[in-house]
Parts: structure tokens; C-alpha cells; sequence
């Protein structure tokens, strides 16, 4: 399969539907062979009615992991071959009973035989194997189940985009780049306060000269994040973790994340114990890496800032 060759294991969906799509077309030849007639997609439910007990759809859906509209269609269509048939529950008449039809009952005892020359079948083309697919087969449903497939290609993802991230400390050539990110993200969901004005005007002397920090994420040299560490002139506080901001065609590479874990790694380094910050919670993805961060809700503490609904402090360990 050149096709395969070429592509490598990014095509597992595709070659598993291929391996599929084989094992149902024979699947539905061997059912007619023993004189069944269903359909390869009806059989995890015929075996689940073949036992005897009528069940509901969400019994049935729940015991072979489908989704009910799917259950329901399969049904439907057995209930019109005539393989099987609904009822009412006569303990709750709100519920249908799914059941074996009397045809649906003697392919039954039929599928007992077919069952066991296929299970020998199966076991015959394992041992020709040198890898055991049924296993394999569930130790990938369990490690997905862990941790789907998005999940571990967004953190492969990740990963080597970080290769392209440097965290730099601020020089006045980043100066229009701290304004601008600043500014966008603030009128996108609030006004610029005076405070602001003030401080994204003269970084310098409102922040640098009066012990605090900026720092700069470059991708790919680019500055496309920022965040200040400001020097605090409070009895409970030592420095604020200030004006985080991101660039939207960056978000979702970390960034956020690294620049508040690069700004408290300097305030343990200049000796700072106790970090606070201000934010708004309708800024979920910030509030989400300020928790991350380690930074926990407190109460109370006086603010510069309307729009500022949420305060958290760090106790820099």
C-alpha cells in the first residue's frame, strides 16, 4: 500500500476503516452463510437481545458503547426485517422493551455455532501474527480513554511550537509592542483606564525604574506576548504579576503560561515571597492560567482598576 507508505501512521483512521470496511463485508457474507439474516452493524445488538432479557434502547446503548440515535436506527430496522420487536414495559408504560422476534430467536441459536468457528478463525490468524491485534486493539482504547488523540497531538503541538518561543526581558524597542498588546486586549472587553494609560505609556518609570520587570515572548522573533512583575509598596505584597497580554494569532501555544511562570521564577530570584494580581473572571482563558500558575481567589484588597472583579494571590515556595 504505497499510499500508506507515504502518509506513515498519520493515516490510522484511514487504514483502520479500510481493515474495517473488509471485516464487514465478509462479516455480513459469513452471517448469511450460517442462514442469519443481519446486517454486520445489527450484531452487537442482536448478541446483547440473543441472551434472552428484553432490554430498552439505553440499556442496550449503554451496554455496547453506541450512542442511542444510533441504537435506535439499528432497532428499527431489525423490528421491520422482523428479527425483532417492541413492547411495552408493563411496570413503567412510558418505556419501550426491545426483544428477539421468534425469527430473531432461532438465528440465536444459530449465531451460538457461528460465534465459535469464528472465535477459532480469529485465534487462527493470531497465531500467524507477531502481535497480538486484540490487545493492542485494548490498550489503545485505554490509553485514549485517558487522554484522547486531540489531546496528545495538541501537546505535540505545543511542544514544538516552544522551540519557536523565547521569553526575552524587555528593551525600549518592545516599547510599541507592550502598548499595542496592551490596548487590544482591554478594549476588546473593557475601556483604558487612566491607570493604564500611565503605565503602558511610561514602562519605564512606572515600572522598570521602581524595581518591577517586563518581559517579552518572541515567536519566532516576533514580540506577540507581554507581562509585567510590579515592585509593590504594600504590607501584604511584594510584587503584582501585571499586564499579561497575548496576541489572539498566538493563543493556545502557552505562552500566556510561560510568561507568568518566567515573572514569578524572577520575583523568587529578586526575593519576593507573595505575588498578587487583578483580573475579571469573564476572562476565563487568564483566570485558567493564573489557577494553573498556582494563584488563589482572595478578598478585599483595594484596587485601581472598574473593571476588576477578581483578585488572587501566590505563595512563591
Amino acid at each position: 500500500m504505497d499510499f500508506f507508505n507515504q502518509t506513515g501512521k498519520m493515516a490510522i483512521g484511514s487504514r483502520l476503516r479500510m481493515l474495517t470496511d473488509k471485516i464487514t463485508n465478509d462479516a455480513e457474507l459469513i452471517h448469511k452463510m450460517y442462514g442469519i439474516d443481519i446486517r454486520a452493524k445489527w450484531f452487537p445488538v442482536f448478541f446483547v437481545l440473543a441472551h434472552g432479557e428484553a432490554k430498552t434502547i439505553t440499556a442496550i446503548a449503554k451496554e455496547i458503547g453506541h450512542s442511542h440515535p444510533s441504537v435506535s436506527n439499528i432497532v428499527k430496522e431489525m423490528v421491520e426485517k422482523g428479527i425483532a420487536k417492541e413492547t411495552k414495559d408493563k411496570s413503567d408504560g412510558r418505556r419501550n422493551l426491545i426483544m428477539l422476534s421468534s425469527k430473531g430467536k432461532k438465528m440465536s441459536e444459530i449465531l451460538i455455532e457461528e460465534c465459535s468457528d469464528m472465535t477459532i478463525t480469529i485465534e487462527n490468524i493470531s497465531s500467524e501474527t507477531h502481535n497480538d491485534l486484540w490487545q493492542a486493539i485494548e490498550e489503545w482504547e485505554y490509553l485514549l480513554s485517558e487522554k484522547s488523540l486531540l489531546e496528545r497531538v495538541k501537546e505535540v503541538k505545543k511542544q514544538r511550537e516552544s522551540k519557536d518561543i523565547e521569553i526575552t526581558l524587555y528593551k525600549p524597542c518592545y516599547q510599541e509592542a507592550f502598548k499595542s498588546l496592551s490596548e487590544e486586549w482591554i478594549n476588546e472587553y473593557f475601556q483604558m483606564e487612566k491607570t493604564d494609560y500611565k503605565v503602558i505609556n511610561n514602562p519605564k518609570e512606572m515600572i522598570l525604574e521602581k524595581g518591577g520587570e517586563i518581559f517579552v515572548a518572541l515567536y519566532k522573533n516576533e514580540p506577540v506576548g507581554v507581562c509585567a512583575l510590579l515592585k509593590m509598596n504594600d504590607e501584604h505584597y511584594d510584587y503584582e504579576l501585571s499586564k499579561l497580554a497575548v496576541s489572539p494569532k498566538v493563543q493556545g501555544k502557552g505562552i500566556g503560561f510561560l510568561l507568568g511562570q518566567t515573572a514569578i521564577n524572577k520575583a523568587r530570584e529578586l526575593g519576593g515571597r507573595n505575588l498578587y494580581l487583578e483580573s475579571n473572571t469573564i476572562l476565563k482563558p487568564a483566570i485558567h492560567i493564573y489557577e494553573k500558575l498556582g494563584f488563589k481567589k482572595i478578598f478585599g484588597h483595594n484596587t485601581l482598576y472598574q473593571r476588576c472583579n477578581i483578585q488572587m494571590e501566590l505563595v512563591i515556595k
